[in-house]
C-alpha cells in the first residue's frame, strides 16, 4: 500500500479517536456488517470475503468504495461463534449481571488496508441505523498476522485492547511495539519449535519451504529456519505465494518445486494464499511429496477435498486443539435471511447453503436472468454440510475464548472483583470505561471457560502452547483430519512431542519419506563438506587407518584407543596384536634349542675337564680357572631363556643383570687365564719372581674383584632405575610390541661398556703373548676368542639400536650365543682335540718343547 494511503488512514484514526470538539467523520466504511447494540460494545473483524478487488487510486479525489469477492464460510462461522458467545454471556446472571454486551462486526477482506479501515470505524463513535453506537471497549481481530500488525500498531498508542484469534506471528509478542495486543492462539515461536521437533523426529534434513508474501509467512519461515538450522537441517528453497499473485508467478513456484526434487515441503501460508498453488499442483499432477502444513490451512475446509487430496494426501501439520460446542449447532441452523434482512453476510451465506437467493423484504427480485429465487420455505435443519459440524471447532473456539476473556476483564473492571465472588454495586460507571482499563484487566485475567479450560495470557499477551498433530486421510471418499499426536509444554519447562507414527498416512507411500540432499554416510565413513553447497550436501569419505565411525552420518572419525586399531571396515576398534619373542614360534624354538645345546656342551666340556684333570693339557690350562670359566659359559648359554616369553618386570630385571654378571665372570676368568699365561713365561726369565706374585689366591682375587664391579653396577641399576616391561607402539600401528625397557640407558650401556673393557684388556694382553715360544700357547686361542667376542658385540650395538620389535631381542640373544660359542670353541676345542684326537701330544715333554722358531 502506498505511503500516502497509510498516512491518510493513520490521520483518520487520530482524528476519530480525538475527544476534542469539532471532530467530524471523514468517511464511512460502506461494507456489510453485523450489529447489535448493548451497554458495552465489542468489535470484531473477520475475513468473511476472501480478497479485495484491486482499484485504481488516482489520489485526485475520494477513493472508490471497497469491493470484496469470495465468501469464506469458515470466517463467517467465526462471526457467528462471536455472536453466540455474547448471547450466552448476556444470559449468564453471574457474568456482567444487568449489563448487556453488544457487537459490531466488520469484514476485512483479508486485506491490511481494509482491516485498518474497519478498525478505525469500530473505534469511532458512529451512527448505526436506529442507535448511536459508542466506540468499542475491545476488539476481536484478526486472522492474518499482517492485518493484525496494521491494527495493533495503530490502536496501541491509544491503549485500545485487541484480541486475535488466528494471528500467530511471533513479532506480535513485542510488548514495546504492541502493548495492547493479546491472542488466544499460540505464537509461531512455539509452532516453529513444534515443526522443528517434527522434522527432527523423522530425520528430514533437506526440505523446501513456501511462505506467504506477508508478515505471517515471512516471519514463520524465518523462525522455523532458525530452529531447524540448529539441528543441521537445510532449506532447499523458499517459494513465495499470495492470493493476489498472477498465475505466471504461481507457475514459477510450481516449477521450482518440480526442479528441486525435494520430497518434503513446509507450507507456512494461510489457506487463501495457498489455494491457487494447490490447484496448480493438482493440475500438473505433482505427487510423491510429503507436505507439512502450518495451522493456517491444515484444517481448512476448502482444500480438504478428494481432488486436492490426490497431490496433498498425507499432509501433516499442527493446529490448536479442537473443542465441541453442542449448543452452537442449533444456533447455526437457526440462521435465516428473513429474521433480520438487514444483517450483513446472511444473504450470501443463504445463497450458498440453500442454493437460492432470498427475496428482499419488499419482495423485489433483482439480479438478472438465471438467478434462482428462494420460496421462503427453505430450511437448514436437514443440511449435512461440514459448516454445521461443531464437534471439531478450533479457530472458532479461539474466538469463543476471546469473547469470554474480554467479558471477564470487563466484569473485573466494573465490579472490582473477579467472577464468582458475591456481587455488590458496580464500582465503575459503564459509560466511563476507558480502553486502557480494559487492557490492564485483560493482562491480569485468568478464567475457567464453560468447558473447564483455563484461559489466561502471559506477559507478552500469549496463551500457553498446545497443538494437535493433524494428518490428512481419505475415509469413505472424504478428507478427514485425523489427530495423530500432540505438542505442548513439558513438566521440565521444555516441550514434548508425542506422535503415533503407526496411525499416519504418508503422502509418499507406506514408508516414512526420506528427505536428504545426500544419503546418510554408512558406518566407517564420515561426512565431508562440498565447497559451495549447503551443509546437508556432502560426500562420504572412508575413515583413515586408526579411526572409526561406528554410527551412520558421523561428522568426524573417532580415533581408537592407543591399544586398539581400526578394523578393515573402519566401524570398530579391535585390539592390536601383541608381539613378543615367544617359545612357541620357530625363531624362539631355534634359539631355545641352540641355547640348551650350548649349555650341554659346556657341561660336557666340564665333565671332560674333570675326568682328565690330571693330564698335562688340563694342568697347563689352569684347571680351577677353566672350570669356573666353563661354569660361567654354562650360565651364559642359559641367559637367553629369560629373553624368551612374555616380558614381566621380574624377567626384565633378571635378563639384563644375569647377562651382565655372567659375562663379567666369564671375561674375568679369561682375563685371569691371560695374566697367568703372560706371567708364566715372564717367570722363566732369569731373576724374575713373577710366579710368586700370581698364585691361586691372586687369580681368585682378580676374578672376584672384576666380577664384583659388575655386580655393584647391577645393584645400583636395580635400585635406582630398574628395567621393566613396556608396551611399545612406535614400531607398527597394528601391533603392540612387549619388550623390556632398560629403565636407565646409562646403566645398560655401563654394563656393556664394562664387559667391553674387560674384553679389550684380555684382547691386548693375549695379543701381546700370542708368539710366546710354548708348543701349546693358550694366548693364541684367547686372542681368537676375544676377537670373535669383540666383533660380535661391536656389531651388536648398531643392530640392536636399529632392529624393530622382537627382532631386537633376537639380535641380543644371537649376540649372547655367538660370543659364548666363540669363547667355548676357541678356548676349549683345541684342548678337547688333543685329549681325544691327539692323545700323544698330551704329555709334559710335548708341552715343554719349544718350537724351532723359539730356539
Amino acid at each position: 500500500m502506498c505511503r500516502k494511503e497509510w498516512c491518510f488512514l493513520y490521520s483518520l484514526a487520530v482524528l476519530s479517536l480525538s475527544s476534542a470538539s469539532g471532530c467530524e467523520v471523514l468517511g464511512k466504511f460502506n461494507m456489510q456488517r453485523l450489529f447489535k447494540p448493548g451497554d458495552i460494545t465489542i468489535g470484531g473483524i473477520f475475513p468473511v470475503s476472501n480478497k479485495q478487488e484491486q482499484s485504481n487510486m488516482s489520489y485526485m479525489g475520494k477513493p472508490p468504495d471497497v469491493r470484496c469477492v469470495g465468501f469464506d464460510l469458515r470466517a463467517f462461522r467465526w462471526t457467528q461463534v462471536m455472536i453466540f458467545a455474547i448471547e450466552e454471556i448476556n444470559k449468564d446472571n453471574l457474568l456482567l449481571p444487568n449489563i448487556s454486551l453488544g457487537y459490531r462486526i466488520q469484514d476485512s477482506c483479508a486485506s491490511p488496508t481494509n482491516v485498518l479501515r474497519a478498525a478505525v470505524t469500530l473505534v469511532s463513535r458512529s451512527e448505526e441505523p436506529g442507535a448511536l453506537c459508542p466506540p468499542v471497549a475491545a476488539l476481536i481481530a484478526e486472522s492474518g498476522s499482517s492485518q493484525s500488525l496494521a491494527v495493533a500498531s495503530t490502536l496501541g498508542p491509544f491503549r485500545v485492547p485487541m484480541v486475535s484469534y488466528f494471528s500467530t506471528c511471533a513479532c506480535l509478542s513485542d510488548r514495546e511495539k504492541y502493548p495492547t495486543f493479546f491472542r488466544t492462539i499460540p505464537s509461531d515461536f512455539y509452532q516453529a519449535k513444534a515443526l522443528a521437533a517434527l522434522v527432527r523426529r523423522f530425520g528430514w534434513t533437506w526440505i523446501g519451504a513456501l511462505q506467504s508474501d506477508n508478515d505471517y509467512g515471512r516471519n514463520g519461515v524465518l523462525a522455523f529456519t532458525e530452529e531447524v538450522q540448529k539441528q543441521g537441517v537445510c532449506i532447499a528453497f523458499v517459494g513465495t505465494v499470495l492470493r493476489t499473485y498472477t498465475r505466471a508467478r504461481i507457475l514459477d513456484v510450481v516449477d521450482t518445486i518440480k526442479q528441486s526434487m525435494v520430497k518434503v515441503i513446509l507450507a507456512f501460508v494461510p489457506e487463501g494464499d495457498l489455494y491457487p498453488l494447490m490447484q496448480e499442483v493438482v493440475l500438473q499432477n505433482i505427487t510423491g511429496i510429503q507436505w507439512i502444513a502450518s495451522e493456517a490451512w491444515i484444517t481448512a475446509a476448502r482444500p480438504s477435498t478428494p481432488e486436492i487430496y490426490r497431490s496433498f494426501g498425507g499432509t501433516i501439520g499442527f493446529v490448536v486443539r479442537k473443542v465441541a460446542i453442542p449448543r452452537f449447532e442449533p444456533f447455526l441452523r437457526g440462521i435465516s435471511p428473513y429474521a433480520d434482512p438487514s444483517a450483513g453476510f446472511i444473504r450470501d451465506f443463504w445463497e450458498i447453503m440453500a442454493g437460492c437467493r432470498p427475496l428482499a423484504r419488499s419482495g423485489a427480485r433483482s439480479g438478472g436472468e438465471g438467478v434462482k429465487w428462494c420460496s421462503g420455505t427453505e430450511t437448514l435443519a436437514g443440511s449435512s454440510d461440514v459448516f454445521f459440524n461443531v464437534t471439531q471447532l478450533r479457530v472458532a473456539y479461539n474466538v469463543y475464548n476471546a469473547v469470554y476473556a474480554i467479558a471477564h476483564a470487563l466484569h473485573n473492571l466494573i465490579f472490582c472483583q473477579t467472577y464468582g465472588e458475591s456481587l455488590e454495586m458496580p464500582c465503575v460507571n459503564v459509560s466511563q470505561i476507558q480502553p486502557k482499563q480494559v487492557s490492564d484487566q485483560l493482562q491480569k485475567v485468568r478464567l475457567t471457560n464453560p468447558f473447564g479450560e483455563a484461559v489466561f495470557f502471559d506477559k507478552n499477551g500469549d496463551p500457553p502452547p498446545s497443538y494437535d498433530i493433524i494428518n490428512w486421510q481419505l475415509r469413505e471418499g472424504q478428507v478427514d483430519h485425523v489427530t495423530v499426536g500432540h505438542f505442548g509444554s513439558a513438566s521440565d519447562g521444555g516441550y514434548k512431542l508425542s506422535i503415533q507414527e503407526e496411525d499416519i498416512v504418508w503422502g509418499t507411500g507406506d514408508m516414512i519419506p526420506t528427505a536428504a540432499c545426500s544419503a546418510v554416510c554408512p558406518l566407517g565413513t564420515r561426512m565431508a563438506q562440498v565447497k559451495g553447497r549447503p551443509v546437508c550436501c556432502f560426500d562420504c569419505i572412508p575413515c583413515p587407518e586408526g579411526t572409526i565411525a561406528n554410527s551412520t552420518g558421523a561428522v568426524d572419525c573417532d580415533p581408537c584407543p592407543q591399544e586398539y586399531w581400526s578394523n578393515k571396515m573402519r566401524d570398530n576398534c579391535i585390539q592390536k596384536t601383541i608381539e613378543f619373542l615367544s617359545y612357541n614360534e620357530p625363531m624362539g624354538i631355534a634359539l631355545t634349542v641352540i641355547s640348551l645345546l650350548g649349555a650341554c656342551l659346556s657341561l660336557a666340556t666340564m665333565s671332560v675337564y674333570i675326568h682328565y684333570r690330571d693330564t698335562p693339557v688340563i694342568k697347563a690350562s689352569n684347571f680351577e680357572l677353566s672350570s669356573l670359566l666353563l661354569f660361567s659359559l654354562f650360565m651364559c648359554f642359559l641367559c637367553p631363556l629369560p629373553f624368551l616369553g612374555k616380558p614381566t618386570t621380574l624377567t626384565c630385571m633378571l635378563r639384563h643383570t644375569a647377562f651382565g654378571v655372567t659375562f663379567a665372570l666369564c671375561i674375568s676368568c679369561i682375563l685371569g687365564k691371560t695374566i697367568i699365561v703372560v706371567t708364566a713365561f715372564r717367570a722363566t726369565l732369569p731373576g724374575s719372581n713373577m710366579e710368586g706374585k700370581f698364585g691361586p689366591s691372586q687369580q681368585r682375587v682378580i676374578v672376584c674383584s672384576c666380577t664384583f664391579v659388575q655386580i655393584f653396577i647391577c645393584v645400583l641399576w636395580l635400585n635406582l632405575n630398574p628395567p621393566f616391561a613396556d608396551k611399545v607402539f612406535r614400531y607398527s600401528n597394528k601391533k603392540i610390541v612387549l619388550e623390556c625397557n632398560p629403565g636407565s640407558e646409562v646403566a645398560f650401556y655401563a654394563v656393556l661398556g664394562y664387559i667391553g673393557l674387560l674384553a679389550g684388556t684380555c684382547l691386548v694382553l693375549a695379543f701381546l703373548a700370542r708368539k710366546l715360544p710354548d708348543n701349546f700357547n693358550e694366548a693364541k686361542f684367547i686372542t681368537f676368542s676375544m676377537l670373535i667376542f669383540c666383533a660380535v658385540w661391536i656389531t651388536f650395538i648398531p643392530a640392536y639400536v636399529s632392529s624393530p620389535g622382537k627382532v631386537t631381542v633376537a639380535v641380543e640373544i644371537f649376540a649372547i650365543l655367538s660370543s659364548a660359542f666363540g669363547l667355548l670353541i676357541c678356548i676349549f676345542a683345541p684342548k678337547c682335540y688333543i685329549i681325544f684326537i691327539k692323545p700323544e701330544h698330551n704329555t709334559k715333554k710335548h708341552m715343554m718343547r719349544k718350537t724351532l722358531q723359539g730356539k
